[in-house]
């Protein structure tokens, strides 16, 4: 009993500093009055390489930037001088990670032997061992692909879900990826529901789903990074790839910026240690490499391509160099009826779901999923920004059951529009 209790002391002394590295943060909201602070604020935060953990739009969304100890007055001082406002979101942010630890361990806790990958945060060892499940049990369904390794050597899976095993032509395909950023957590649940939807509890009105439709759904795409902001750095958001002639002390790539379209030219930073450093060439990281072969293998029967992220509520689309594409106008409806459909049946706290223009309505990007899918030739790419109710990248798990009941109903409206549009090209 008392090597029970020591060990129990030992883990609770770990965990209790797994999230000092952070001690001292906070996290400030910035109110946005026009189109010119959203521009000081982005040089501001340029400037100083800060952690921006939303981005505003003004007179609509507040930006939500970490500040650390040594340059919070600085910033503040700088906000307050140019007469913007801003508030505290966030006092402790070791303190907040922490809390959120506690609250999914006890979420754990209390549905012992009833918990599903989908209604928690899964590792990757588990959502890697829902999809053997899934395609052993369903063989006539699923097929599960490896598609290869990411730098650490970690298997990248997806399942291809089809009546006729991709055989029929005249089927689309909708590709749905997540977890390309490691710090959003509550993106891999969505993608593993819609699994479960399409394959475990299929319903009379969503079969035609299932029949009319092929899917390529890969719940993580930078395993790398998602484990080590388990393990060792909660806020971690790229790769994890190393290269020495870069930098030897900062490690990884924005995945979201290494795809071959406009690649390094908008919204990067050329600094190796910056959340959105693009890398040294596009596709550099073999995680992008992946999702590239995907496009290459699969694009003339593409239709719908979804890149899933959080957190603001938003569905976008290209381009990030605020171009549009000549489908635009069809793009933007499509978004349109995926951000009502999710609307409809959001709780009260959140945020009310936005559709438009990448670049027009949030910020500028270069070498985007998003944007790659459209150029390669899917006629519908987008960006889907998950809900977080005001708790950023903190949601509660208590949260991801009613995210994925919500998100889902946006997918399958967006795949029947999908599909006429495909039926309409033929």
């Amino acid at each position: 009993m008392y090597a029970i209790g020591l060990v129990l002391v030992l883990v609770a002394t770990i965990n209790a500093g797994k999230h000092d590295q952070y001690s001292g943060y906070s996290v400030h909201g910035v109110k946005l009055r026009d189109d010119s602070d959203k521009v000081f604020i982005t040089e501001l935060t340029d400037s100083l390489d800060l952690d921006v953990w939303q981005d505003g739009v003004a007179g609509a969304r507040d930006a939500l930037v970490m500040l650390d100890p040594n340059s919070r007055l600085a910033v503040l001082d700088e906000l307050d001088a140019r007469g913007i406002q801003h508030y505290l979101h966030l006092r402790d942010v070791a303190q907040a990670f922490e809390t959120h630890d506690e609250q999914i361990n006890q979420w754990k806790q209390s549905r012992s032997g009833r918990l599903v990958p989908f209604n928690d945060y899964p590792r990757y060892a588990e959502v890697d061992a829902y999809l053997e499940t899934i395609a052993a049990q369903y063989p006539e369904l699923v097929t599960l692909v490896n598609a290869g390794q990411s730098y650490e050597g970690r298997d990248i899976k997806y399942l291809k879900i089809s009546t006729t095993n991709f055989t029929d032509t005249s089927k689309p395909i909708y590709f749905m990826d997540a977890m390309i950023h490691a710090r959003e957590w509550v993106t891999t649940p969505t993608a593993l529901f819609s699994i479960h939807r399409l394959v475990e509890d299929l319903r009379d009105q969503d079969r035609d789903l299932l029949e009319d439709i092929d899917w390529i759904i890969l719940p993580i795409t930078n395993p790398d990074g998602y484990e080590f902001s388990h393990d060792d750095t909660r806020l971690w958001r790229r790769t994890r790839s190393i290269n020495l002639e870069v930098s030897d002390t900062c490690f990884g790539v924005d995945g979201n910026r290494n795809f071959d379209v406009n690649w390094n030219t908008t919204g990067v930073s050329q600094d190796p240690c910056s959340q959105t450093y693009p890398g040294t060439s596009a596709f550099s990281e073999p995680e992008t490499r992946i999702l590239r072969d995907i496009f290459d293998e699969y694009i003339d029967r593409m239709e719908i391509f979804m890149n899933i992220h959080s957190h603001g509520n938003w569905v976008l689309y290209g381009f990030g160099n605020e171009t549009l594409p000549p489908n635009a106008i069809h793009l933007h409806l499509v978004g349109a009826a995926m951000g009502a459909a999710m609307d409809a049946m959001k709780l009260p706290e959140a945020d009310w779901y936005k559709v438009g223009n990448s670049a027009m309505i949030l910020y500028g990007t270069s070498g985007s999923a998003q944007d790659y899918g459209q150029l390669v030739g899917v006629p519908l790419s987008y960006t889907l920004e998950l809900p977080s109710y005001g708790f950023d990248f903190r949601v509660p798990p208590e949260y991801i059951e009613h995210i994925n009941r919500e998100t889902w109903e946006g997918i399958a409206v967006t795949a029947r529009l999908a599909r006429t549009t495909f039926r309409a090209r033929q």
